[in-house]
């Protein structure tokens, strides 16, 4: 499936347009982590525990959002955009949305 932030694919046409879909999980710190993280706080840098608890969210939420595209029939997904919020202290959802398409 081709999953693109922009409202069309070059050299592809759209040919229906199923509408919206989301996908979304919701991912809390790892005590473990958490104070490795604390310790590179310290020092600066990139939080690389941090940083790949993220990716493998949006990862996740990326699936099922392709996994809601699948079932309407879609074979892509434009207008992809991701949002992010925390749900309580070390708590944050991610959150990825599109319209589902088919293109040939």
């Amino acid at each position: 499936m081709i999953i693109v932030t922009c409202d069309e694919i070059p050299g592809k046409k759209i040919v229906k347009t199923y509408g919206f879909v989301r996908g979304s999980t919701t991912r809390a710190k790892h005590v473990g982590k958490d104070i490795l993280a604390s310790f590179r706080n310290l020092v600066g840098g990139e939080v690389h525990e941090y940083t790949k608890l993220l990716a493998e969210a949006r990862e996740h939420a990326i699936d099922r959002m392709r996994d809601e595209a699948k079932k309407l029939g879609a074979n892509a997904v434009v207008a992809t955009r991701f949002a992010s919020s925390e749900i309580s202290a070390g708590v944050a959802e991610i959150l990825v949305y599109g319209t589902a398409v088919t293109i040939e």
